[in-house]
């Protein structure tokens, strides 16, 4: 009885096994079923789309109107991006058919490489499909739904079998006689993909060319790249001293690669490709053209003198014999301010690009798929966005090392020795401004953000009367910033952010995010006009401000260690010393000077607008007067004319900036009355005074001037 319920239970266990068995299969046929019918709800015309968040700024490649969140789909094959109900008119995709193409092709390829041929015993008995076809052909041939590629036939196929009569090996030999006709086209196959993906490509071109030219440089030093006869003929000194200058005009070649590279391929797919817009492309890649431009120029020079060492007869035997020269014009007069304006903005902007680039990666597609392909070569795989930004930062940093190893290997020649020191010096010079301009960037860029999360209804009472609000802080340039104590009444101490200014020391709190003037005992705004700053006895981190005002006011703060008490008693200290002077800058500005500012600032700005064009304009002017010089001079060879004629030319030639009009004469007191009084406004503005005299001047030709019809003044 026992072993009868004994094998019941074991019974209906089984068939319980079998039920949940059953079950699970119809589960998960069910999902397929439902996985397929989502796979063709979102293929049409062999595309494969899948939801995409865009910016509003995105077109439907269909209709070619923008696309809102909601309704955007995107192909990964052809990378089109188009509304939902757009997907039906959309054309079939290419990219998908030629993928399927190149997949048949490959697979009847193997095929036939993983058949070997031999003969066939009388008894051995024929093999099963299995062993015929490979699992992934076998697959396709039965028409099941899972393709599994990438399987290799287990075992060798007989002739004999390959020969039999049924219909599956007679499918096989038509499809073994389709790829012995394709593998002979298999080579120029692959040759097309390749060609099809350097079309695609359209950065090859450029790399093509960077190689090309740097086939100068490619060797790992000079002492390779010379021949070793040539090397036997010259000195150690002069040997290490030409393994530093060939590894700087190396160095500055992959330097004006990287710009290149980010020029003709990350920012011209960032505009054509990703269609990000100009302003947030500057950002990443700010002052790149002109960086180009300078280090192009500056490698030109250098390949120049390359070539002028060269060995009478030889193509790649070279010494340069000074280079002195060319760092000295290279770092100082315009070229070094240029450098200095360039680096400055780049340098500083390094971060916000960096974390743009970032940003802009994680949410758009069509940029990650650009990055994706272009990393494909093994030069952009190495020169990746992020990496090119930080070589650019570096570069300036890296010559200071190389001129002082050329300076320390060249002996015996005192003028080149001299040289290089000089350019040492200015490039030292040079890297200090650099620096000290960033600075002064981040830090004016930093006062911008503190500003914008300043509370808009905050304000401060100042000693000796008056409101200070949020705007006056972009009057100041700051100075420093960071956390302090101030003890008030009661022995409390609060936690307040100090804003070290030009002119005054700041005292900030933030709540829920945004910063208010620090509202306790004292005024948050403190002038550094004559304040004295104290340590407290028996105190290492605190310190004692007084202000020197009527009546005096004394601040007692606490920083976080001894040096930090230190450092901030220092700069105090040395920013008080340079404070200007309250008459010259008041501690709050009125509405009526504070539109004088914005006006000075604007007259400044296109004083500075008028100069570019004056000297685009004089640019101009030479390159005239040299064509017409070249061509009356080439007049005057031909007509054999004598000197008489060449002074007329000459005197043409000078009036060429001279107006030949009959009204040329008025031009001039017109000209000097108008500056006499553009001096005069100039005093009146700076004076203050609020009158003007409006008095009619009479010029030298009898007409009256004015200045944009409002007044007249008397110029005398």
């Amino acid at each position: 009885m026992f072993l009868l319920l004994l094998c019941e239970s074991h019974y209906l266990l089984r068939l319980c096994v079998c039920v949940f068995v059953q079950k699970k299969e119809k589960e998960r046929l069910k999902e397929r079923e439902k996985e397929a019918r989502e796979r063709e709800a979102r293929s049409s015309n062999g595309h494969l789309f899948t939801s995409l968040t865009v910016s509003s700024t995105t077109l439907c490649s269909s209709c070619n109107r923008s696309i809102t969140a909601k309704e955007a789909l995107s192909c990964p094959g052809c990378n089109v991006t188009i509304h939902n109900r757009c997907r039906d008119s959309l054309a079939s995709c290419a990219k998908m058919k030629q993928k399927q193409h190149k997949l048949a092709i490959v697979r009847n390829s193997s095929a036939l490489q993983n058949v070997t041929m031999r003969a066939k015993t009388p008894m051995m008995k024929e093999r099963p499909n299995s062993a015929i076809y490979p699992s992934d052909l076998r697959q396709s041939l039965l028409g099941s739904r899972r393709v599994r590629s990438g399987l290799s036939l287990a075992k060798s196929v007989s002739t004999n079998n390959i020969a039999g009569g049924t219909e599956e090996s007679g499918g096989l030999r038509r499809i073994l006689s389709h790829s012995t006709e394709s593998l002979n086209f298999r080579n120029r196959t692959l040759s097309m993909e390749s060609l099809t993906d350097d079309v695609e490509w359209w950065w090859n071109p450029l790399l093509e060319q960077l190689q090309a030219e740097g086939v100068c440089v490619q060797a790992d030093s000079w002492s390779m790249a010379v021949d070793p006869n040539f090397l036997q003929t010259l000195h150690k000194d002069v040997i290490r001293q030409q393994d530093v200058i060939y590894e700087l005009i190396q160095t500055e070649f992959h330097h004006v690669r990287t710009l290149r590279i980010m020029e003709g391929v990350y920012r011209r797919g960032l505009q054509e490709e990703v269609m990000l817009e100009a302003g947030v492309v500057h950002s990443m890649f700010p002052c790149l053209d002109q960086l180009l431009e300078l280090h192009t120029n500056f490698l030109s020079q250098l390949l120049t003198r390359r070539k002028e060492g060269l060995a009478e007869g030889s193509s790649n035997n070279f010494t340069v014999r000074s280079i002195g020269d060319l760092l000295v014009r290279q770092f100082s007069g315009q070229c070094a301010e240029d450098m200095k304006k360039l680096y400055s903005e780049f340098c500083s902007r390094h971060p916000k690009a960096v974390k743009l680039y970032k940003e802009v990666l994680a949410r758009d597609r069509r940029l990650q798929q650009l990055i994706r392909r272009v990393c494909r070569g093994p030069l952009l795989r190495r020169h990746g966005v992020q990496e090119c930004i930080l070589l650019v930062t570096q570069r300036i940093t890296k010559y200071p090392v190389l001129i002082q190893r050329i300076l320390d290997n060249t002996k015996g020649n005192e003028q080149e020795s001299q040289a290089l020191r000089k350019a040492l010096q200015l490039l030292k010079d040079l890297i200090g401004s650099v620096d000290q301009k960033v600075l002064e960037l981040d830090r004016a860029r930093r006062l911008q953000e503190i500003q914008a999360r300043l509370d808009p209804r905050a304000q401060a009472e100042v000693q000796g009367g008056g409101v200070f609000r949020g705007g006056e802080l972009l009057r100041r340039r700051l100075v420093d910033e960071g956390p302090l104590l101030w003890k008030v009444q009661g022995s409390r101490m609060k936690d307040v952010q100090v804003l070290l200014m030009s002119d005054i020391l700041v005292f900030l709190q933030e709540k829920d995010q945004k910063y208010t003037f620090a509202s306790l005992d004292k005024s948050p705004v403190v002038s550094l006009t004559n304040l004295i700053v104290r340590d407290i006895a028996n105190q290492e981190r605190g310190m004692y401000l007084i202000s020197a005002a009527t009546p005096p006011v004394m601040y007692e703060l606490y920083a976080s260690t001894k040096d930090d008490r230190r450092s901030w008693m220092t700069r105090i200290q040395k920013a008080a010393l340079s404070c200007p002077s309250r008459d010259e800058f008041p501690l709050i500005e009125t509405e009526d000077k504070a539109l004088l500012r914005r006006l000075r600032a604007d007259i400044q700005q296109k004083d500075r607008e008028v100069l570019e064009l004056l000297q685009e304009r004089v640019t101009l002017f030479s390159d005239l007067v040299e064509a017409t010089g070249r061509e009356e001079a080439e007049e005057e060879e031909e007509g054999g004319g004598g000197g008489g004629e060449t002074k007329e030319v000459n005197a043409s030639l000078r009036n060429l900036f001279r107006a030949d009009t009959p009204h040329a004469p008025q031009a001039e007191p017109i000209l000097v009355a108008a500056i006499a009084e553009v001096d005069s406004l100039t005093e009146l503005l700076l004076n203050n005074k609020p009158t003007v005299t409006n008095n009619n001047q009479e010029l030298s030709n009898g007409d009256s001037g004015s200045l944009n019809g409002s007044f007249d003044s008397k110029v005398k």
